[in-house]
């Protein structure tokens, strides 16, 4: 691995981290468990786009091991690696289907897997399924979310590219 990706990577994960700290400050969006805007995934998504599959999985683990670590709840390990990981996976399958104008829907599609990740934790971690009644409440939020953050990763993606600032390889 050459210096400069390495620096690039540790830089965005920098960003990432931030970007999950303070919407950690945030107060919560609705009364709902586990909802909130994502906005970390901003990163995750423009690295997957524009540097690979491999760095952006290693940008979303040090993320989230670092958030988790940061923030002081290791219960946030389990729920955001679980949602994080299923979202990545997603993501790079549509990767391929999908062009420079369409990374929005990576975002939307990202987010509907992370939720269902979270969920299926939920359900690990309480031994219950009655988490699933969540699934319509969080799959609308994830919609709005997903689409905001994959427009903001479109966004930048297109602004790099025309500035000749994207990553090459």
């Amino acid at each position: 691995m050459s210096v400069k990706r390495l620096c690039r990577m540790a830089l965005l994960t920098a960003i990432a981290l931030t970007i999950f700290m303070v919407e950690a400050q945030l107060p919560a969006l609705a009364p709902v468990p586990g909802m909130k805007l994502g906005l970390a995934n901003i990163v995750t998504v423009w690295a997957l786009f524009s540097m690979g599959s491999t760095d952006a999985l290693l940008i979303l683990l040090a993320r989230v091991l670092l958030g988790s670590i940061f923030s002081g709840q290791m219960m946030t390990l389990i729920y955001s690696l679980s949602g994080g990981l299923l979202c990545f996976l997603v993501s790079w399958r549509m990767r391929r289907h999908l062009h420079a104008r369409q990374i929005w829907v990576a975002g939307v599609l990202g987010a509907a897997a992370h939720n269902i990740g979270q969920l299926l934790a939920a359900t690990a971690v309480m031994r219950a399924g009655v988490v699933w009644y969540y699934c319509p409440i969080l799959m609308a939020s994830g919609i709005v979310t997903g689409a905001f953050t994959g427009l903001a990763a479109q966004l930048l993606y297109a602004r790099l590219s025309r500035t000749g600032l994207l990553p090459k390889g």
